[in-house]
């Protein structure tokens, strides 16, 4: 925890940032419990899950106390109910039917569901998310669903992609003219997190250089 919270402020520093507009979430990606526990212990205040069956053995185990529960994996249509009830929010939204089900599916006695919009910013076909021309027209779908919570754009650049950043912060700009709440910008993991913090992120997603290795699938 200590040796990522210094290259987030020595990032920052380096880009003439505040350490504190870098938000560290903690990318739990097929952690054991005991994992996930540690680094909460040790002040790490979102943890990312991938997985839905995880996520839910982690909170159960750990209780919410205040931690942020964060979905970073594809949302499948069969799972957006629970996805809905358990999450503070969702960073890989990217179709209009996911939106619906999760605005449709948020309990009346919980906030607003807080949602990313995933860009395919390097345009990958293996990738999920929508074209970076397409962020706009996408979140104007999401006006209707009063239950979910526009906070920006994510993405997942090509390791080669020196550009990725850049062309994400210009598609959020772009989209702050019609909705000037959505000021999230995530991007950046342990290999890259330098380089988002210059290009402006704010929010970055760590999983080896936090938890160490990771298993090949959680075996809890």
């Amino acid at each position: 925890m200590t040796a990522v919270q210094g290259r987030i402020a020595r990032a920052a520093e380096a880009a003439g940032r505040k350490p504190e507009s870098i938000t560290l979430l903690g990318a739990a990606k097929a952690q054991p419990l005991e994992s996930v526990r540690a680094a909460i212990d040790a002040g790490v205040e979102i943890i990312g899950e991938n997985y839905l069956d995880d996520g839910i053995r982690h909170q159960d185990a750990v209780g919410r106390g205040n931690t942020q529960w964060h979905f970073i994996g594809p949302v499948q249509s069969n799972k957006t109910r629970e996805i809905a009830q358990r999450f503070d929010c969702v960073q890989t939204l990217d179709r209009d039917k996911i939106a619906r089900r999760l605005n449709d599916q948020r309990p009346d006695d919980l906030p607003p569901l807080d949602v990313l919009v995933q860009v395919n910013i390097s345009g990958e076909a293996s990738k999920s998310g929508i074209s970076p021309e397409d962020v706009t027209a996408f979140c104007e779908l999401l006006t209707p669903c009063k239950r979910l919570n526009l906070r920006g754009l994510m993405a997942i650049p090509a390791p080669d992609d020196s550009g990725a950043v850049t062309r994400l912060a210009d598609c959020l700009r772009a989209l702050q003219t019609s909705h000037p709440a959505a000021t999230e910008l995530s991007i950046g993991m342990s290999g890259d997190l330098e380089s988002a913090v210059a290009g402006g992120s704010t929010l970055v997603r760590i999983g080896s250089d936090l938890f160490g290795p990771r298993p090949s699938k959680s075996n809890e």
